[in-house]
């Protein structure tokens, strides 16, 4: 059985996603937290397709994360997904927080996102 924040969350998750629907012309951006990574997809849910993905496992994150804390890897990851953005000339997207809370590395990711050109 899951736990009670673990429930809160996906209840959180299921009244966001009522609202958000990402498109070709402006894809979902999902970032989606664990204890130790962190990641983040570009879907197109009219297709139901991945675009872009990266996270803190990926090899363009992965060789420079030594000695950085969590929310700085973070930030490396929205980086990392804003360029596999640009290489497939997605330039706007719909931010989805997947229930967690805007705040630490969720919001790293977000920053990193439009520090690399990204607009939400």
């Amino acid at each position: 059985m899951a736990s009670k924040k673990t429930m809160t969350r996906l209840r959180r998750k299921r009244s966001i996603r009522k609202r958000i629907t990402g498109t070709g012309g402006r894809p979902r951006l999902s970032v989606y937290r664990s204890n130790k990574h962190i990641y983040a997809q570009v879907i197109d849910d009219v297709t139901g397709k991945t675009l872009a993905s990266a996270s803190s496992q990926s090899e363009a994150v992965r060789g420079t994360t030594d000695g950085k804390k969590k929310r700085e890897i973070a930030e490396l990851v929205g980086r990392a997904i804003a360029s596999a953005c640009k290489e497939i000339q997605v330039e706007t997207v719909v931010f989805d927080r997947n229930g967690f809370i805007y705040h630490g590395r969720v919001k790293a990711v977000a920053e990193g996102a439009r520090e690399g050109g990204l607009v939400f």
